[in-house]
């Protein structure tokens, strides 16, 4: 079942046969610093004593400070041993020391329109370092938005699988210079190939 998700995760690769031009590969090699794809490389561990007894005080010093901050609605905060109890079944996130990430393409829908969040990689990292390799395209936002309407709502040929993209999920953007000028782009111009233009 798990092989089924990670092969429909892998769906973006598609997009190298394509009329989309191919994405450029980036390498990143330094200390840790990019996300995968919000947090720093983490995994999920049960709690130990010392994670339980951190987390417990940690909320304990929360609730103090919202019932200062707030007087008229100050809420009653369980006692150490009824949290640490309490916490005990929780997991707790811990940075990895040594580890493989793949990160999917990011994406939602939202307003009817599809919405990129982030783009595919790989990383790997080992204690404080971070090897990764990103898929970053030029334009990238508009260049995943326009082949994911291409790939989940277009019909027929490639010519009018492009052209129902260009009608129904235009990609041309209008910016004003503080000089007044107008200058137009068409992002299907930019990430096409050639012979698809």
């Amino acid at each position: 079942m798990k092989l089924k998700y990670f092969i429909k995760d892998l769906d973006f690769l598609r997009v190298y046969n394509s009329p989309f031009k191919a994405p450029k590969l980036k390498w990143y090699c330094g200390k840790i610093a990019l996300g995968t794809p919000y947090f720093f490389p983490r995994k999920w561990v049960k709690g130990t004593p010392k994670l339980i007894h951190d987390a417990v005080l940690k909320h304990i010093e929360r609730e103090k400070r919202y019932n200062e901050l707030n007087p008229n609605y100050a809420r009653t905060i369980k006692s150490y041993d009824e949290l640490y109890e309490e916490r005990k079944s929780y997991s707790y996130a811990v940075t990895k020391k040594i580890g493989f990430d793949f990160v999917r393409l990011g994406w939602k829908t939202k307003y009817d329109s599809y919405r990129h969040e982030w783009n595919p990689m790989i990383s790997f990292v080992f204690f404080k370092w971070q090897i990764a390799i990103m898929m970053i395209p030029d334009h990238d936002s508009h260049y995943w938005e326009s082949w994911l309407y291409y790939t989940r709502e277009t019909k027929g040929t490639t010519a009018e699988k492009i052209a129902q993209c260009r009608k129904e999920a235009p990609q041309t953007w209008t910016r004003h210079s503080s000089d007044g000028k107008e200058e137009t782009t068409d992002y299907y111009d930019l990430i096409l190939k050639k012979k698809w233009l």
